[in-house]
């Protein structure tokens, strides 16, 4: 920001930067962008779920750090690389026709050095005196419980893992129990970042929509899994728990990404085929048959609202017989008045 002494008036005249419309940045600062916000929203949550046991281990502090520093995410470099900062976000978007497909591998690979660089900063300052506290017996032992997992692993399983010891049975998901939630929540997860940053959306706060539907969704998930919804998320709790883990890292990979691809898929199917503009003559081209279907499709779209599949537009409803009728006699005079032969035009 620069300041300059105005000539006349003596007052300070202060230059404000403003952004360009429709700037392009290139692909190193757009995986840049990408690693800081996937960098910045698994702090939140692993850096929370690391030193949880200081809340009781509530699961509403991750959501809300998750939730809150993916806003602050969006708002600051959603911009430059789209804000996706999570594997199944890039995969529905590109799905969805948004964005290119020469992208989606360097995304991934940004995406999980961002999120595994959160996690090593955690881990590094996670203090040999707090395992006591935590009843293990090594730091990894102690990031395990940021990770995600099912069974014994699950929340569920390990806060009524007691109810074994007393003659009772833990609370534990099966691995189908875990697939199934986490496809269906990033699926609306990712429904919903597609719906609110479409072109048709009239939310003005799709960062806060976005992050307030993380956070609600990481408290549907907790229970049965500690609330992927990311790979990347997941992979870098994995690299430094260890152990078990690793073998259960599939599931929360491979179900997001089937969850965002069905949200794309969605909707691709029902989104809306823009109309093609006729002009007047190409209008007298088409056949009556054809201009009545249009005529018909036109009222019956009054009454229902249906997307139109862009074959034929009808001219508006109320006149769109007259209108017909019209370009009908205009080419038809056109031909009665066209020379025939070697005949002198007037």
């Amino acid at each position: 920001m620069s300041q300059d002494i105005a000539a006349e008036g003596g007052t300070a005249s202060v230059e404000v930067e403003t952004a360009a419309d429709n700037v392009e940045y290139g692909l190193f600062a757009r995986l840049a962008a990408e690693a800081f916000g996937t960098f910045v929203l698994v702090l939140g949550i692993v850096g929370t779920a690391t030193f949880n046991l200081f809340n009781n281990g509530q699961i509403i502090t991750v959501a809300l750090a998750g939730g809150i520093l993916v806003m602050g995410a969006i708002a600051a470099v959603g911009g430059v690389s789209g804000g996706h900062f999570n594997p199944a976000v890039t995969l529905g978007v590109t799905l969805a026709g948004r964005a290119s497909w020469r992208d989606l591998v360097p995304y991934w690979v940004a995406q999980l050095v961002g999120g595994t660089a959160a996690a090593a900063v955690m881990f590094s300052i996670i203090p040999d005196s707090l395992l006591p506290f935590a009843q293990v017996s090594t730091k990894a032992e102690l990031f395990q419980g940021t990770a995600n997992g099912f069974g014994s692993h699950s929340p569920a399983g390990t806060l009524t893992a007691a109810a074994a010891q007393q003659g009772g049975s833990p609370a534990e998901f099966t691995m189908w129990a875990a697939i199934l939630v986490e496809v269906i929540v990033t699926a609306v997860f990712v429904g919903i970042i597609l719906a609110v940053t479409s072109k048709r959306s009239k939310s003005a706060f799709a960062p806060a929509v976005i992050g307030l539907a993380l956070g609600a969704l990481i408290i549907v998930a907790w229970p049965v899994t500690n609330a992927s919804l990311n790979p990347a998320r997941s992979f870098a709790s994995a690299v430094f728990g260890g152990g078990w883990t690793w073998g259960q890292l599939w599931v929360f990979v491979v179900a997001p990404l089937v969850g965002a691809a069905l949200a794309a898929l969605f909707v691709r199917a029902f989104q809306p085929v823009p109309a093609v503009a006729l002009t007047e003559y190409e209008y007298a081209a088409v056949t009556v048959e054809e201009r009545t279907e249009a005529a018909g499709a036109a009222r019956s779209g009054a009454e229902h609202d249906v997307v139109d599949d862009g074959a034929l537009p009808a001219g508006p409803e109320a006149d769109a017989e007259e209108r017909a009728a019209d370009a009908s006699d205009a080419a038809q005079d056109a031909s009665d008045d066209e020379p025939k032969g070697d005949a002198p035009r007037a």
